[in-house]
């Protein structure tokens, strides 16, 4: 799961909103700065291992990984 992604960031009404540019639906809210990127961490933690098991299942038994870099 390493790699670097891109956090949009913005203050709007008294809550810090982000969005993960590079993976659809991990946005989130917070109070402060801090909680919002610690929160945006976590969630886009659990979306790969999500979409990574997803992944797994479609594939069913009989798959090969591979890693692609950019």
């Amino acid at each position: 799961m390493a790699g670097k992604y891109t956090a949009v960031i913005k203050k709007t009404n008294g809550w810090w909103i982000g969005w993960i540019e590079e993976v659809p639906g991990v946005n989130c809210q917070e109070r402060t700065k801090e909680e919002l990127l610690s929160t945006l961490k976590e969630t886009l933690k659990e979306a790969i291992e999500f979409n990574k098991k997803d992944a797994l299942t479609a594939a069913g038994k009989s798959y090969h990984e591979a890693k692609i870099a950019l």
